[in-house]
């Protein structure tokens, strides 16, 4: 696998240098919050990022979460069985509860679990979607492995701006959104929205009676989201400013399993205060709540709730020490409370983070360096820490280097869970090192970044099925991130080739860890023929194994999806989508089914 490596390392060397494009320009004047915890350009950032936008989540017409991040960078994704079942993410070859996931800086996910509900999250509410790739422990603590993922929920400003579209397709699916957004005087804003999905959906297991799925049904298992939002903020003459976020997501999925029905809510409630307590210190407080609530039926009896609710605050503050210098200091505390009809033997806990980063930019030299110190009421103390590099060889050309170290706090389901818990676990660790050559040319852009990371105290099970510390993995990779404007189409590419070794002892050292592709791809296409426009995305990934003993595989798969639009008028748009062309029968988890040939037409108003 190293000597391919070397190989596929030359030529994306040469390749990317094809790939330019003249909409990416602006994406050197991006701005990005996730990766530095402060507003940095795409530019001055150190650290592999996809920003998706707006326009691109509209472009791309995608129907879901899922849908958008499937064929980024660095994404694979495991689903059990269509729209709305549970989606798994794998960022960089880690575990699928090896992301963090923020919305709107607030932390989602189960604590039991320990991984976030992207399926239930409404796609029409977004505004975008900020993808680190890489270690961010050293800035947010618990679960950035394999790095964050930002979603910011759509904001508001001048005149009263309606929005509405609604969309039928395949499988019964239905969707419709509203939202009006606007300012308020001279420094007010806000933004509020209303969603449904309904889709009768196919049948999520392919399994036969008493094999996979845990039980086997065929039926259409169909999935209702009702989600509603409201963003808000003030910004004072003296540069104050206040802003509050709530959002609410309730989902009912139906699938096969000793479960076959859950009524699940997603809710994230927040307000912030900003303010400058001198010429060059800025200071902001947050305080948050975020909702994992689950409750589980079979054929309309309960069977058992899981809710799980996070307190946070958060205490920022950046000081300007001189031109080119910032430093960034704060502290985080967070409550993880569960209430189960499961009785766990402990139910909450609280952790408390301390944190530094500089930042410092030399003639041609930048400079990144973050400390942080988690307190964790349950393992203890645990210290991050990561240093990045970036010179410009060129003024069109960069080199980057970054290492550093991160944590996975164990769940409650590992820790506590009756006759199943183990609560001597200690936190998973790593160190990852990426070095990265970006480029522009012109009006283009293009990246290339090869990385290692090692983990170790991974959580695994011994002979009694007991959750224990005794597995390791090392993962490499290399990405390749590019766009071209040829002959008036917009065509953007990325390539993601990976070595996921599972070094634990025993058995199943040197084996692939389960459900990540050694190679995985993304094609976009788009051109405008005035009225219209019209585009198509080829996807694709490599063979996986979908158990630890690379005995199960899942074969190499490829889809072409085509897209038009048709702009009635400039407030009207008429879209429509043609989702695997080919029919193309894969799975990203043994035995669930994924959609075959769909179309999809949506009316939407701006």
């Amino acid at each position: 696998m190293l000597s391919r490596l070397r190989r596929a390392t030359v030529l994306l060397l040469v390749a990317p240098i094809a790939f330019a494009s003249e909409e990416n320009r602006n994406e050197l004047d991006t701005v990005i919050v996730t990766a530095t915890r402060t507003a940095r350009t795409a530019d001055e950032t150190l650290t592999p990022v996809t920003v998706i936008s707006r326009k691109e989540i509209e472009r791309s017409q995608a129907q879901s979460v899922a849908d958008l991040l499937a064929g980024q960078p660095g994404i694979a994704l495991a689903n059990n069985g269509g729209q709305g079942k549970t989606t798994s993410v794998y960022l960089r070859g880690t575990n699928a509860d090896h992301v963090l996931v923020l919305v709107d800086g607030v932390k989602i996910g189960s604590a039991t679990t320990g991984m976030a509900s992207f399926q239930d999250l409404p796609l029409e509410m977004i505004e975008r979607i900020e993808i680190v790739r890489g270690p961010r422990s050293s800035l947010y603590g618990s679960e950035a492995i394999g790095g964050v993922i930002q979603i910011f929920t759509r904001k508001g400003s001048g005149s009263p701006s309606p929005s509405f579209s609604i969309g039928s397709g395949s499988y019964g699916t239905w969707q419709e959104s509203a939202s009006l957004s606007g300012g308020v005087g001279k420094g007010g804003w806000y933004s509020l929205g209303l969603s449904a999905i309904d889709s009768r959906g196919f049948n999520a297991c392919n399994g036969k009676p008493g094999a996979g799925c845990y039980t086997f049904e065929p039926d259409r298992d169909g999935y209702r989201n009702r989600s509603g939002r409201l963003r808000a903020g003030w910004r004072f003459d003296n540069g104050t400013d206040i802003e509050v976020n709530w959002l609410r997501a309730q989902g009912t999925n139906q699938y096969d399993g000793d479960s076959n029905e859950s009524k699940s809510v997603q809710q994230v409630l927040g307000a912030s205060l900003g303010f400058t307590l001198a010429d060059l210190w800025r200071s902001s407080l947050r305080v948050s709540q975020s909702n994992d609530d689950s409750d589980n039926f079979k054929n309309g009896a309960f069977k058992y709730r899981f809710n799980t609710r996070r307190d946070q605050i958060s205490w920022q503050n950046d000081l300007s020490l001189a031109s080119g210098h910032l430093l960034v200091a704060g502290a985080d505390w967070q409550n993880e409370r569960i209430d189960s009809s499961i009785a766990y033997p402990v139910t909450s806990r609280d952790n408390t983070g301390l944190f530094v980063q500089y930042l410092v930019q030399l003639v041609g030299h930048d400079l990144q360096f973050s400390v942080r110190r988690d307190d964790n009421q349950q393992f203890g103390g645990k210290t991050t820490g990561g240093v990045a590099w970036g010179y410009r060889l060129a003024s069109d050309l960069r080199l980057t280097a970054s290492y550093g170290t991160a944590f996975k706090a164990p769940t409650f389901n590992q820790l506590y869970y009756p006759g199943f818990g183990n609560a001597s676990l200690r936190p998973e660790q790593s160190r990852s090192l990426d070095i990265g050559l970006a480029g522009q040319s012109g009006k283009s852009r293009w990246s290339l970044n090869a990385f290692e990371t090692r983990v170790k105290d991974l959580i695994g099970f011994d002979a009694s099925y007991i959750p224990v510390n005794i597995d390791s993995a090392r993962i490499r990779g290399v990405e390749a991130v590019g766009a071209i404007h040829w002959l008036d189409w917009d065509l953007r590419g990325s390539l993601s080739l990976l070595d996921p070794e599972n070094q634990a002892e025993g058995a199943n050292n040197g084996k692939v860890l389960p459900r990540r592709a050694r190679q995985s791809f993304a094609f976009n296409g788009d051109r405008d023929f005035g009225a219209w426009r019209a585009g198509a995305t080829l996807r694709g990934a490599g063979r996986r194994y979908d158990d630890l003993a690379n005995t199960i595989a899942l074969d190499a798969y490829a889809t072409l999806d085509l897209r038009a639009e048709y702009r009635l008028n400039p407030d009207w748009r008429l879209q429509a989508r043609l989702e695997n062309l080919f029919d193309k029968h894969y799975e990203t988890a043994y035995l669930f089914n994924q959609p075959g040939r769909s179309v999809w037409l949506t009316l939407r108003y701006q």
